[in-house]
């Protein structure tokens, strides 16, 4: 039997894609392409990269010209040494886009990067077709979530031992089997590249309650999303339970939610059929 899974480029073995690095504003940032159709960009999540989509790729492809890059100050883009709170972020996105000739997409975001496409749709709705929201994590804003998360990720970079940045990806799953030794070292490889100690302290400001009020999940702000909205949520996700699913449903005017069962914070990466599915369903079809 072969798994399922062998490797981040064995699942684009047969996938016509480009790798590439583009500038935005000055910032040197790594964008994977694929496919062809409406265009979707995907957005990874606190300290990740654009590898936490590669079981997707070449699904999506089939149906979108699919974008992944590594937002600022993560993965193989640029350390600027500046905090990266969420308008930064977006921001950032939106160069991205210019960058790579994207007028306006679909953008469907895990975690961090759910939180950065909710704010790019309330505050430049022109730029966004329709908007997935894949456990964006810690509505409520609870300073004991925002802690683990500041320590697990800062104690992770500063001993990037196979060890302890295992745990930091495990984390994410709630099948911890399904954790390769290549996405661990994928994930050391992104801590231990120079000026990243620095980078990890810019991208925890979010964690910081005084810094995250000024962008924290409010109806003040979420009300203004008019983009149709697809919350993804999962059974099992660690920052987050259904109750604050709730809220966002609540929030947005137009939005609908889908809970995929047995997965964790990645159902990307855990529950990829289901995944797929789900966002050919909504971001193709007719309401």
């Amino acid at each position: 039997m072969i798994p399922d899974h062998i490797s981040i480029w064995g699942e684009l073995a047969d996938v016509d894609h480009e790798l590439r690095h583009v500038d935005v504003a000055g910032v040197r940032t790594r964008v994977l392409q694929a496919g062809s159709g409406p265009d979707l960009v995907l957005l990874h999540g606190t300290g990740g990269h654009l590898e936490a989509y590669a079981r997707d790729l070449a699904g999506l492809a089939r149906d979108f010209r699919v974008t992944a890059y590594d937002m600022v100050g993560h993965g193989w883009s640029d350390l600027p040494d500046t905090p990266y709170t969420i308008d930064v972020l977006s921001d950032h996105l939106l160069g991205t886009m210019d960058a790579l000739g994207i007028g306006s997409a679909h953008l469907s975001g895990e975690s961090l990067g759910g939180w950065v496409t909710a704010w790019t749709a309330a505050y430049h709705p022109d730029r966004v077709e329709r908007l997935v929201l894949n456990t964006p994590g810690n509505i409520a804003n609870k300073p004991a979530v925002m802690a683990r998360m500041r320590d697990s990720t800062r104690g992770a970079v500063r001993d990037p031992s196979y060890d302890t940045v295992r745990a930091r990806v495990e984390f994410l799953f709630h099948h911890k089997d399904m954790v390769t030794d290549e996405l661990v070292n994928l994930r050391r490889g992104v801590y231990t590249r120079p000026g990243f100690l620095r980078s990890v302290e810019n991208i925890l400001v979010l964690q910081d309650p005084l810094v995250r009020k000024d962008f924290a999940w409010d109806p003040s702000w979420v009300g203004k999303i008019t983009a149709p909205t697809l919350l993804l949520w999962t059974e099992h996700d660690p920052t987050g339970g259904l109750d604050e699913a709730d809220l966002l449903v609540e929030w947005l005017p137009d939005a609908r939610l889908h809970v995929i069962a047995d997965a964790g914070h990645w159902p990307q990466w855990e529950k990829v059929e289901e995944y797929l599915a789900v966002h050919r369903e909504f971001l193709l079809g007719d309401s």
